[in-house]
């Protein structure tokens, strides 16, 4: 099973949030959409699950577009963060009518497991939405996700307002839940290095376009840190894809990104130091423009 998506565009008041976005999304993975506040992220999860709709490009499940197709919608889930606003409705739902009405919606909604993550969660059913804290409603998001079995769910920023135990609860989960059922998870998260150990494969979103698409290992492995004296680190990083560079005096850093057969040229003085995922992403997204050494 595959959910692709071709040529996504979204316009809102004449500017393009998304532009020409393509992806193929495989059964059995978890993702990591990361980007920048206002990349497009919770946009194009919005499309992808048919709760937006683009306004150029196609959607697809196996070939089946989303779009107004219950077959379909029936098989993603997209769980975000509550609106519970007076505005919205929900501040006066309790959280037992909320899960209600969403197990109604997925077939395979999983009832023990509701049970199970409202004591994990500590949760009072009977609370109304509108009284929960952001971590308290971020806890029904993630049960609502676990639970509705979905074979791809979408979880934009689920930990938001976690404690960091409720967030190593919620990663457990996931991994727990992946193993034995080898569903899709595509996750959206600042929380960037805390999130890199569980996410296989990393789309990196920057205003509204796709930079990379990438084993999440590979891609970290590519990356490097160069740092020494301003003309050492030039000369060492010559024909490299150098980011993100950063001048102290003479001093100079940048991070250069290694293709296949490229490597730093060790015999000028400078020091070669590996990256993590969230140093990686600012090099690529930072304020500072990119350029070809």
């Amino acid at each position: 099973m595959k959910l692709t998506c071709e040529h996504i565009t979204k316009v809102y008041g004449g500017r393009e949030v998304l532009r020409d976005v393509s992806l193929t999304l495989e059964e059995g993975k978890i993702y990591g959409l990361i980007g920048r506040n206002g990349a497009g992220k919770t946009t194009l999860l919005s499309i992808l699950t048919a709760q937006n709709p683009a306004t150029r490009g196609a959607v697809a499940l196996d070939g089946m577009p989303v779009w107004e197709n219950r077959r379909a919608l029936e098989k993603l889930c997209f769980s975000r963060e509550l609106n519970v606003g007076a505005e919205s409705g929900l501040a006066a739902m309790k959280v037992k009518e909320y899960l209600r009405i969403a197990s109604v919606y997925y077939d395979s909604w999983d009832k023990d497991m509701e049970k199970r993550l409202l004591a994990l969660f500590d949760l009072n059913v009977k609370k109304k939405l509108g009284k929960l804290s952001k971590g308290m409603l971020s806890m029904v998001t993630i049960i609502v996700a676990m639970c509705s079995k979905a074979p791809f769910t979408f979880l934009d920023e689920p930990v938001a307002g976690l404690d960091v135990v409720a967030r190593e609860e919620f990663y457990k989960l996931l991994l727990e839940e992946y193993s034995a059922t080898g569903r899709t998870f595509v996750i959206s998260t600042h929380i960037i290095e805390e999130a890199a150990d569980v996410l296989e494969e990393v789309i990196i979103l920057h205003e509204g376009e796709v930079l990379v698409v990438a084993d999440t290992q590979s891609f970290v492995d590519s990356a490097r840190h160069v740092s020494g004296k301003a003309e050492d680190v030039d000369a060492a990083t010559a024909g490299l894809e150098v980011h993100h560079p950063e001048t102290v005096g003479r001093s100079k850093g940048v991070t250069v990104f290694l293709k296949p057969g490229q490597r730093v040229d060790d015999s000028y003085d400078v020091s070669v130091q590996p990256v993590n995922l969230q140093r990686a992403f600012v090099a690529l997204c930072g304020e500072e423009a990119r350029h070809e050494a």
